[in-house]
């Protein structure tokens, strides 16, 4: 794996010189956008919209328009608005990990130490796993800040960027009613199929079923063969009363 940010991760006073590797790949397929009428590969190119002429990729700068003109943002800028968290993961404080809701993750990162036997990097990973607590920090990732989490997995320290508050939208946005009465008989038999489902999580049992679906038929159309389409088989319910779904749910189930 290539590293994708070097630096370090402060710990009070302690400070320890890592790496961060992407911890996730895509498992989309590659697919490239083509002419239908002769299927030439389609090239985006970086054009000057006053020459109309192509522009190297060496000659490009970011600017931002500041009245009627660009103000130049050059890299040593990036990094003067915030030197200490472009280099380092200060941890801020620490959280129970429970208390993160997850719609605020978005992707994580492997760490390595700079050194293959560094006591503190050691140090920190126990003492998370001991706390059950992550740390809570922001740094700077390709020119833009994150909030993140630095929590323990197996024997890794992983960093997690998660959002800022004001990046989720707000429910009330949201046409829902929450005074709709839910019966006791009908709460009972939703908890019963909820723990007849329950098991111990095991991620590794889940595969990414469409694309390689999606392959096959790929490699079907290629041998000049015509891909079986399967029908969509309905599983709801005909019968519209809640109860009775909850019903039929366990004992389907049951016999499955």
């Amino acid at each position: 794996m290539r590293s994708i940010w070097t630096g370090s991760i402060g710990f009070g006073l302690v400070s320890i010189p890592i790496k961060l590797f992407s911890a996730v790949q895509t498992s989309s397929l590659d697919l490239d956008m083509l002419d239908s009428r002769d299927h030439a590969n389609i090239k985006f190119m970086r054009v000057n919209e006053h020459t109309k002429k192509e522009v190297p990729y060496d000659k490009i700068v970011k600017g931002y328009k500041y009245d009627d003109d660009y103000v130049i943002v050059e890299d040593a800028d990036f990094q003067a608005a915030a030197p200490e968290k472009s280099k380092v993961i200060e941890i801020e404080s620490f959280v129970d990990i429970d208390s993160v809701n997850p719609m605020y993750y978005e992707s994580s990162y492997y760490t390595e130490p700079a050194t293959k036997k560094n006591k503190a990097y050691a140090l920190l990973l126990e003492a998370l796993k001991k706390s059950k607590k992550a740390g809570l920090a922001r740094f700077v990732l390709r020119s833009t800040e994150s909030l993140c989490i630095v929590h323990p997995v197996e024997k890794d320290i992983v960093v997690t960027r998660i959002r800022f508050q004001q990046q989720i939208r707000d429910q009330n946005e949201l046409n829902l009613d929450d005074k709709i009465e839910v019966t006791k008989k009908e709460l009972d038999m939703g908890l019963a199929l909820i723990n007849q489902y329950a098991e111990k999580l095991d991620l590794s049992k889940y595969k990414d079923e469409y694309h390689t679906e999606l392959l096959k038929i790929i490699e079907a159309k290629a041998k000049g063969k015509r891909p079986t389409i399967k029908k969509l088989k309905p599983k709801a319910s005909k019968n519209n009363d809640l109860y009775e779904q909850l019903m039929n749910s366990l004992q389907s189930k049951k016999q499955a």
